[in-house]
Parts: structure tokens; sequence; C-alpha cells
């Protein structure tokens, strides 16, 4: 089966600059994402390729954690987050795209490629209602980064 993908945009009041920041501060990720319970990052420096972290979240009513890498990183205005989980591979690419002088437009694509067929996990996460339900994940979390810069100072 080929990948499925979930694609979200948001436009943000703030420079790629400012969101960039918040996206990519593992160790205030606890804070800035609602949906996130716990962030174990791995690696030592900045966020940048290698990085590695432990990532929490409450997603179809239970915890689940995975650990997460970054394959690309263009500051400011593209990285790639990398995951596999149960046989599937997981592929979430950020996109900063400036839309004038204090106004982004962040577009989040999450894919999940299966291994041959269609794993239980995969069928939930990514057909129809599943589909949904991580878009409006998506969604919550590019929310409570554009709430994250506000607060920062905007």
């Amino acid at each position: 089966m080929a990948s499925r993908t979930v694609v979200v945009e948001r436009r943000i009041a703030a420079s790629q600059g400012r969101i960039w920041e918040v996206l990519t501060d593992l160790q205030d990720g606890e804070r800035v994402l609602s949906g996130v319970t716990r962030i174990e990052v791995l690696t030592d420096g900045g966020f940048d390729v290698g990085t590695r972290w432990r990532e929490t979240r409450r997603m179809f009513g239970r915890e689940a954690t995975e650990e997460l890498y970054v394959t690309a990183s263009e500051p400011p205005e593209r990285y790639v987050v990398e995951a596999d989980s149960q046989g599937t591979h997981y592929v979430s690419e950020f996109v900063l795209r400036p839309d004038g002088p204090e106004t982004t437009t962040v577009r989040m694509t999450f894919s999940a490629v299966p291994p041959g067929g269609v794993a239980g996990l995969l069928a939930k996460v990514l057909g129809g209602i599943g589909a949904r339900a991580v878009a409006k994940a998506i969604e919550r979390d590019l929310a409570d980064v554009a709430r994250a810069v506000e607060y920062r100072g905007g």
C-alpha cells in the first residue's frame, strides 16, 4: 500500500524565525504542545539533523511514546522529523513560508508508510475518522505554537 498523508496549514502572525524557535525548542515542547505529555531529548546540542527525542502523546484515548529523529533541517524554512513504530514509517515535514513581514504560513505534512499491507494501527490512524483525528491533533499543535509565539512577545 502507498503512503497515507494528512496536510494542515495555519497562518500565524509572527516571523519565520520566531515560529522556528518555538517549533524546534524541544526543552519547552511539553509546555507549548497541549497534546504532548512528555519529551525526553536523547542527543546533545541544538536542533539539527540527527537530533533524537522520545515524545509521549495522548492519541485515541491512550498515551503512546515514539522516538523521533530529525532528517532535514533548513532554518528557518523547513525541517523533517521521522519515526518508526510497529512496522510503519512516519514522516512529518514542517514548512514555514513568510506571507509578509510578521505573518507566516506553517504547513505540516504527516505521512505514514506501512510495510506491505495496512497495519491495524495505521488503519485507525489514517483511515477515514482517523485521518480527521490526526488533522485535528495537528491543528491543535499549530494553534498551541501560535499561542506560544504570541506569549513570547509576538
